[in-house]
């Protein structure tokens, strides 16, 4: 089964023009948005193969910024 290719949500290409308007406004638009995410996801799948306990890593930190605050692993 081959591999679909990437295509981005509209809620994801409306936040990446957001980032895009706060940090690259001359580059804020919807084309250049599909492209930063397109390139993202590029990178994150070659990631995955050639370096998977980065990729394990950067997920974990991701995990830990969205953790709840107050919201331990208390054991019953």
């Amino acid at each position: 089964m081959a591999n679909e290719p990437f295509k981005p949500s509209e809620e994801d290409i409306q936040s990446a023009m957001l980032y895009k308007k706060h940090f690259d406004p001359e580059h804020a638009t919807r084309e250049e948005a599909i492209a930063m995410l397109k390139d993202l996801n590029s990178d994150f799948h070659r990631m995955a193969h050639d370096n998977p306990e980065r990729l394990l890593e950067l997920q974990q930190k991701v995990d830990r910024k969205n953790k709840p605050k107050g919201s331990g692993n208390s054991a019953s």
